[in-house]
């Protein structure tokens, strides 16, 4: 399977300068390069491709110089950025979405990474340093051992610190084969409630930060454009959503690694997270955000791959409606947080009950007869 591996970087002053330096031509290139489609698309329509934006790049670099200082590669790259970028648009056409966005020019806080595609080629590790082309050796902390095949590299800026992400092509580790199963019913009262009657308590790491986030921001509103004072009151806005991120990304990980190492079998919701952004209060949006669903069920599923689990997205239509006991539709508001069905008389908890039947509509999935509860 190929994985993702992301180590913190500590280049120096100049190392800082010649990355900026190169992310800013980047950005640049890629607005060029999405302007020259748009514009021979609304003049003369025609489309241009990839491979054509790619042989264009040797008189561009004579036009502006300031592009030999970029890994040819890297420049590739961003060609290849583009050409997703209106593949993916072309498909949300295709596929008939409400709401399809145009791919936007990028601004100098929206473009932040420089990818090598190739292993060997403009960059290599030695020695605890990421020797990269045309930037020099960089100190890097590997906190883990790299076990795979190298594929590409990718250097992110986030809040002002810099990272090396590379992929890797590595074996699966599967773990001893377990007979238990778990439903898991995500949620925003808990985390996650497993048909096992265990909970997973929301840790609602947004409203721990949230009063020293508004403080930031407000005191960032008050401070002129292009001041001094604002790029630092900038710096700290990042700095407390970079804080939320990691602890979030960190809390995800330790517990979806609980989940995989104890139970054989998992069945979860397939949930659309954009549809329920939809028509509701800020306040229920911004929770539905912070527990970050859709990025639990993404860890959880390649770990599970990784460890030889089986991983199951179901359907959740109706799985909170239908009594767990025996399949009566037992209509509820979602305010109402406790199932009472009149038929069996079953009294479980609303995420306890929804669990369940996300266990029994996965292991039918499987074709195994799901047990009693």
């Amino acid at each position: 399977m190929v994985k993702s591996l992301k180590y913190r970087l500590f280049p120096t002053k100049k190392q800082k300068r010649l990355l900026q330096e190169q992310l800013n031509e980047c950005r640049w290139l890629y607005n060029h390069f999405l302007e020259e489609r748009k514009t021979s698309w609304e003049q003369d329509k025609k489309s241009i491709g990839y491979f054509q934006q790619c042989k264009s790049l040797i008189s561009l670099k004579k036009e502006r110089p300031s592009l030999n200082n970029v890994y040819s590669q890297i420049l590739q790259n961003v060609a290849d950025r583009v050409d997703k970028t209106f593949q993916n648009f072309f498909r949300r056409v295709k596929q008939g979405k409400k709401k399809v966005g145009y791919p936007r020019f990028k601004n100098f806080d929206r473009y932040d990474s420089l990818t090598y595609k190739q292993a060997g080629f403009g960059w290599e590790i030695k020695d605890n340093r990421l020797n990269l082309s045309k930037i020099g050796s960089i100190k890097i902390k590997i906190h883990r051992s790299i076990i795979g095949t190298l594929k590409t590299c990718t250097i992110r800026k986030q809040a002002d610190k810099w990272y090396a992400c590379f992929s890797i092509e590595c074996p699966n580790h599967p773990l001893l084969k377990s007979d238990k199963a778990v439903g898991i019913d995500v949620g925003l009262e808990s985390f996650a409630t497993f048909s096992t009657q265990e909970k997973i308590d929301n840790p609602r790491f947004f409203k721990i930060d949230q009063k020293a986030l508004v403080k930031a921001q407000r005191k960032l509103s008050k401070q002129t454009k292009g001041s001094p004072e604002r790029k630092k009151a900038k710096k700290i806005v990042a700095h407390i959503h970079q804080r939320i991120f990691n602890r979030r990304h960190n809390f995800i990980h330790q517990e979806t690694r609980k989940i995989v190492n104890k139970f054989g079998i998992i069945c979860i919701e397939k949930l659309a997270i954009k549809d329920m952004l939809q028509n509701n209060f800020k306040s229920i949006n911004r929770s539905i955000a912070d527990v970050a669903w859709s990025q639990f069920a993404n860890i959880l599923s390649y770990k599970a791959e990784d460890a030889g689990r089986q991983f199951i997205a179901i359907d959740p239509k109706g799985t909170s409606q239908r009594c767990s006991q025996c399949g009566t539709i037992v209509k509820k508001d979602l305010s109402i947080r406790w199932h009472d069905c009149p038929v069996c008389n079953a009294h479980l908890h609303r995420d306890f009950n929804a669990s369940l039947n996300i266990l029994s509509l996965g292991l039918k999935t499987l074709g195994l007869v799901p047990r009693s509860p």
